[in-house]
């Protein structure tokens, strides 16, 4: 079953991209086939139909339905990355 993955970041341009890529090769070294939508924070709700995880590089304090919502900064900075790769595909893998 493929994954619907929403990353995304203020600009949809340079975190955004880092994370994507990020989270592309954890899940094909995980068997998980995913699509990948990039977009801005404040387009999140034009792409939610069928989302099964939503990463975003800027800080959102918002829910968006039962869909889990992940920070992805540790993509960037690497601090805490294999804690949100984990986290990631516990929910992926769910």
């Amino acid at each position: 079953m493929k994954r619907k993955v929403i990353v995304a970041c203020g600009g949809a341009v340079a975190t955004s991209t880092m994370a994507a890529e990020e989270i592309k090769e954890l899940c094909d070294e995980n068997g998980i086939s995913v699509e990948l939508v990039q977009c801005r924070v404040n387009e999140i709700e034009t792409y939610m139909d069928g989302v099964d995880l939503i990463c975003t590089t800027a800080r959102v304090d918002r829910q968006f339905g039962e869909i889990p919502v992940v920070h992805g900064m540790p993509f960037i900075s690497g601090v805490g990355i294999d804690a949100l790769r984990q986290k990631i595909l516990t929910i992926l893998q769910g």
